[in-house]
């Protein structure tokens, strides 16, 4: 292996400790036993990411822009070097944007006590939103406070990129990774911890009693195509909603979705991932009135990936041909629990070969919630051990949201299909960072 240091002419307008970091030359056949998890490429026919050209990343990178960072400045330097050439990035250890905690991201004289003050349905109302108030405002500086923020976590991941976790203990906290408008994109290996919103936004007009908005997914693909997202952990991690707190008797919600797959994307494949404990987790189409960016896109193949502890979108559907098999979805004794497949406008969702486990009082009705009218196909799926009829059994418990069979499709990129009774035994094992085998 050859190392080098990144010097100023290559990343322009680093920070110092970007500046220090090391970049390392990576070689095929380098890595834990002999593997090089950069230089792997999607399979053929493993699922919508492989439709076409497939996606390889930057599998195809020469040995000037394979780089192993430690810190988040590093990260987002690496991202930018080297221009359009494909490149292989590998975190190594934890890298944290929050890391020196919400308070370095707040706005001279920002204050939150003064904020829920002002705010107060006793103070402010229920029927005034607050976007006429001034710069200078407890809203005002809030809102200051969240674009520092904004601009500190997210990241943009260009295109022909690999990021991968190096061994078992590689992740990303409170970071959001933002793979916007590009194609050819790999993210594998890596617990990726939720953001949380430093500083949601009170909207006194959302619902009859308010509500508190965060922004922030940990990941969203937004526009691109082909891109392979594996051998993940994807949790709120340190800070689950559990552990929120409440202020105008909502709770102060601090996150947004896990994994977003949006606004004309298309081509992509979400295997082998362990995404636990969120609330909304996975959108697929973000809006009923996206039919143009999104009709005919939004292909996306869901497979061996397990979802525990979660409580709803695994996924939400709008517009895509979205195939689903061979997940483990796990409801916990006594979570809340509102839903697994969310069936929106357009949808074609197609739903096989996946087991659920599901606590006594938990109907597998539950596990369809119909948003709009739309076909879904839902064959030889298995709740607690036994094949079940997921849409015969939410008509029957459920009639004032009867949802129609067939979704007008059937997958054809897929490689094992593995029988649903044996998904838990095989998915457990195997799904979430540090388990590539």
């Amino acid at each position: 292996m050859r190392t080098s240091m990144w010097h100023v002419h290559v990343i322009a307008g680093c920070t110092a400790l970007a500046l220090g970091a090391v970049a390392t030359v990576a070689h095929a056949g380098e890595g834990e036993r002999g593997r090089d998890l950069g230089r792997e490429v999607l399979a053929v026919g493993d699922g919508w990411g492989a439709e076409g050209a497939g996606t390889t990343g930057g599998s195809a990178a020469d040995g000037e822009h394979v780089y192993t960072v430690t810190t988040w400045d590093a990260f987002k330097a690496a991202l930018k070097a080297g221009g359009d050439a494909p490149k292989i990035v590998k975190v190594k250890g934890v890298i944290d944007p929050v890391a020196e905690g919400c308070a370095s991201f707040a706005a001279p004289g920002y204050d939150f006590d003064a904020y829920l003050e002002k705010y107060s349905p006793e103070n402010w109302g229920l029927d005034t939103d607050l976007s006429g108030e001034p710069a200078d405002s407890p809203e005002g500086l809030r809102a200051a406070s969240a674009a520092a923020q904004d601009a500190a976590i997210k990241v943009n991941v260009p295109a022909d990129t690999t990021i991968v976790g190096v061994g078992k203990g590689a992740g990303i906290r409170g970071g959001s990774l933002q793979i916007k408008g590009v194609d050819n994109v790999i993210l594998r290996n890596l617990t990726i911890e939720a953001p949380l919103d430093c500083f949601p936004q009170w909207d006194p007009t959302d619902t009859a009693t308010g509500a508190w908005n965060s922004e922030y997914d940990a990941v969203v693909v937004y526009g691109s195509t082909h891109v392979w997202v594996a051998n993940n952990t994807l949790t709120d991690g340190r800070y689950p909603d559990s552990t929120l707190p409440t202020y105008f008797g909502r709770t102060y919600q601090q996150h947004d979705g896990l994994l977003d797959i949006v606004r004309g994307a298309d081509h992509v494949t979400v295997s082998w991932n362990a995404v636990e404990d969120h609330d909304k987790t996975m959108l697929i189409g973000n809006s009923d009135s996206a039919g143009a960016t999104d009709t005919g896109k939004l292909k996306v193949t869901l497979h061996h990936n397990r979802f525990e502890g979660v409580v709803e979108r695994a996924p939400r559907v709008r517009f895509g041909q979205v195939d689903s098999y061979n997940n483990h979805f796990v409801v916990r004794e006594g979570q809340s629990y509102g839903y697994t497949f969310g069936v929106g406008i357009s949808s074609q969702l197609y739903a096989s070969d996946n087991a659920f486990s599901l606590p006594a009082g938990v109907s597998a009705a539950k596990t369809l919630k119909k948003w709009s009218e739309a076909p879904l196909t839902a064959e030889n799926n298995y709740v607690n051990g036994r094949r079940t009829d997921l849409i015969a059994v939410h008509n029957a418990e459920i009639p004032a949201e009867t949802l129609r069979s067939g979704a007008g499709w059937t997958p054809t990129l897929r490689t094992r299909v593995d029988p649903p009774r044996a998904v838990p035994g095989i998915v457990d094992g195997r799904a979430g960072a540090g388990k590539v085998r």
